[in-house]
């Protein structure tokens, strides 16, 4: 059985110019990017969306890279809030233009012959009752569910500290309120397992087994929401690539560190090393070595923020 195929996100190298991304990540040796539809990276709202996703294709083959999109780009609708508006907006307007644009980003991963489509629930709105905010989640992601069947192209939900849906508990939640889609996925960031689930993350790999399409990682803190080069954690990460093999999962694991772009072509380079010591220690290979992150110091000035923060 072959190991994890691992992936570098795009949102972590936005000081590169997409098409120098995608050409770093394939010299590294990596086998597949999480490509973040945003206005420096495939600009989903920008004109021509066809054509320049079209470009983008012929690119991805050329350096024989798989791709998951991913929807998380903090402005790409709204110019003035994070992520905004979200699927649990106040205005049924503005929860339909997330839901077009999760459309159109399944329309873009069936032109690239992507992996799936990532996408999160949101913050709950201020003075939201749960019952409210869920029942406008279910609402939102049905015609998103219907796109995407159609595509045959796989909706991967993340859970997100902070997020209405923001635990494994949670998806299977909506999981059941949408009567268990087959095209409705999850995406598990290894990091976020540590961070909040009751279960270890090489147990909520095995437990999430059945519905993962897609895999991000990075290291975490348990408690803090903050994104961090390998080594700068506390996970374990053989076991979890152990388990990610186990159970079968042939998607791409992709580095998620968004707010390092500054420092991205180095922590491409260091993450990939890391990723595959830690991948032969899995394997038993008597010659791997101890996988740390090797160069302390690189990983930014960023600041912890605590479960409830929402890091990206």
């Amino acid at each position: 059985m072959t190991g994890p195929h691992f992936g570098y996100g795009t949102n972590g190298l936005t000081d590169l110019r997409l098409d120098d991304a995608l050409g770093l990540v394939a010299d590294l040796g990596y086998d597949g990017v999480g490509l973040t539809l945003d206005h420096m990276h495939l600009d989903p709202m920008a004109p021509d969306l066809a054509a320049r996703t079209a470009r983008v294709a012929r690119r991805l083959q050329a350096l024989g890279l798989g791709v998951t999109v991913e929807t998380g780009a903090r402005y790409v609708l709204d110019p003035r809030r994070k992520h905004g508006p979200s699927l649990l907006d106040a205005d049924p307007e503005a929860r339909s233009a997330r839901a077009q644009l999760l459309c159109r980003a399944v329309q873009v991963a069936t032109d690239l012959g992507a992996h799936a489509v990532h996408c999160f629930s949101g913050i709950t709105p201020e003075g939201t009752s749960d019952d409210t905010a869920w029942a406008r989640l279910t609402e939102s992601l049905a015609p998103v569910l219907e796109t995407a069947t159609a595509a045959g192209v796989p909706l991967a939900v993340e859970p997100e500290p902070g997020h209405l849906l923001s635990c494994l508990a949670d998806f299977h939640h909506l999981r059941q309120r949408l009567g268990d889609p087959e095209m409705l996925g999850l995406t598990l960031d290894i990091g976020h397992c540590q961070c909040l689930e009751p279960a270890s993350p090489a147990d909520c790999v095995r437990d999430a087994a059945p519905w993962l399409r897609h895999v991000q990682i990075e290291d975490m803190r348990r408690g803090v929401h903050e994104h961090l080069p390998f080594g700068d954690g506390e996970i374990d990460f053989p076991p979890v690539l152990e388990a990610l093999t186990d159970v079968g999962y042939q998607g791409l694991t992709v580095v998620e560190l968004p707010r390092h772009s500054h420092a991205g072509p180095q922590l491409a380079a260091e993450s990939i090393h890391f990723l595959r010591s830690a991948a032969a220690a899995a394997s038993g290979d008597p010659h791997a070595q101890e996988p740390r992150h090797t160069t302390p110091g690189t990983s930014g000035t960023s600041t912890p923020e605590s479960v409830a923060g929402a890091a990206r």
